[in-house]
């Protein structure tokens, strides 16, 4: 484990849980790599009173926001909300969102500087959103990267609330936007109701390095926004990329954040030099991730080992100065006869295994159960069942528990309800890539 941030800056830490022992002929090294950003509270300030961070929120104001009243009302508190939880000196915009991107405020391609008075005008400006139109969420992604490029802010980030399906524009155009807007800003997207499309969601999020969420019930999209804002406001160094160097005939299989949230980052890597690559983890504030890394090396010779990858954290360097290396792990192999030794699993590269595989099986169950496929669906979900009760995972047990009925945790034996309201099969679904952490020996 290594640090090299600059004493003014977060501190980042990494950390290898790894058996680096392989059996004679084994190639494959599994590692997870553990990412931990700490006292960056006085950076947080000074990046607010700095100007280094803008935020555009995007609120669906379509024609279905109306039905119920409810769900507009509530896009109006939590905005006001979010607006009153930016702290001083955050650029910020509010864009209103329906088959066309309209700005509400502060318009003109601009972002306001965020004060007293800017926070008042935004939130009488938000008095006027009504709904009315169509959906085509590529249009607001397209206003709010325009105004965000359009500022110095280090931190850029976007806020999505929709309720309806992408209806009103060719699934192409959304997943070309989400392409060229991926690395230019991180955003967070909410679906509020139950009349949304879940894939699309998660994806917008994926694809920019955010979170998604299900807010079912409008009345609480005030508690939602401002805790996605403040979450925000805690960022300070945005950009950092996970570099992997690999040595001569060694190979990264796949590369996977699987905590807090499983995503798969494999086919993000970018050139970084000879054998090296980098994966982005996008903005970061005081906290900790994890990385699943899968290294295929070459075969060796019992007793021979090897350095099978190094991971280091950079940071970019401004105006295409000289970047930043801001940690580094290293990634071992070592050939044995020791059969024990080879066949031990390391219990952090297990346990994100088996979180990664409870996510699989949720996704593929509900889908197999859209389909009508009871039997399918009844493995997979029992299946999920065993895992979550097997890695203590009591949040996702418990979405579970509302799409079957459970007769034995352990063994994975359910039954599939009859009946299950759609809010408790949408939030499985939103949230099935949610993690625990593994349990500290």
């Amino acid at each position: 484990m290594a640090n090299f941030a600059k004493p003014s800056a977060p501190r980042f830490t990494v950390e290898v849980y790894q058996n680096e022992f392989l059996p004679e002929g084994g190639r494959d090294v599994h590692a997870i790599v553990t990412v931990t950003a700490t006292g960056g509270a006085a950076a947080t300030r000074a990046a607010a009173a700095d100007g280094t961070a803008a935020v555009v929120i995007m609120v669906d104001c379509s024609g279905s926001m109306e039905y119920p009243p409810e769900k507009m009302r509530g896009a109006r508190e939590a905005t006001a909300a979010a607006v009153d939880t930016l702290r001083d000196g955050t650029a910020f915009a509010v864009i209103a969102g329906t088959h066309v991107a309209k700005e509400v405020y502060p318009g003109q391609g601009r972002l306001a500087v965020a004060d007293p008075t800017t926070r008042a005008q935004a939130k009488e400006a938000l008095r006027g959103l009504s709904s009315g139109g169509g959906t085509a969420i590529g249009t607001w992604l397209r206003l709010a990267d325009g105004l965000l490029r359009g500022s110095t802010a280090v931190i850029r980030h976007g806020i999505l609330l929709t309720d309806g399906r992408n209806e009103h524009e060719e699934p192409g155009v959304l997943r070309a936007t989400l392409d060229a807007c991926a690395g230019r800003f991180t955003c967070d997207a909410r679906g509020v109701g139950t009349d949304w499309e879940v894939k699309e969601v998660t994806g917008i999020a994926s694809a920019l390095l955010g979170s998604a969420d299900i807010v079912a019930d409008p009345a609480h999209l005030t508690e939602d926004f401002t805790r996605m804002m403040e979450n925000v406001m805690g960022k300070e160094v945005a950009d950092v990329a996970l570099r992997l160097w690999t040595p001569v005939g060694a190979e990264i299989q796949y590369v996977k954040q699987v905590a807090p949230a499983v995503q798969d980052l494999t086919d993000r890597r970018v050139a970084a030099g000879p054998r090296a690559g980098d994966y982005p983890t996008g903005s970061w504030g005081d906290e900790s991730r994890e990385y699943h890394v899968c290294v295929r090396v070459p075969g060796a010779a019992v007793g021979q080992e090897m350095l099978a990858a190094r991971a280091t954290l950079v940071l970019p360097g401004a105006a295409g100065g000289s970047e930043t290396v801001l940690a580094q792990g290293l990634v071992r192999a070592v050939w044995t006869t020791d059969l024990a030794a080879s066949t031990a699993i390391s219990p952090q590269v297990a346990h994100y295994t088996g979180q990664a595989e409870l996510a699989q099986a949720i996704q593929q169950g509900l889908e197999a159960r859209k389909l009508g496929d009871v039997d399918g669906a009844t493995a997979k979900l029992g299946r999920a069942v065993q895992l979550a009760s097997a890695s203590g995972n009591a949040d996702t047990a418990k979405l579970l528990a509302k799409v079957v009925d459970v007769v034995d945790a352990v063994a994975g034996t359910v039954r599939l309800k009859a009946r299950v309201a759609d809010a408790d099969e949408m939030t499985l679904e939103t949230r099935s890539t949610q993690t625990v952490r593994v349990k500290k020996s």
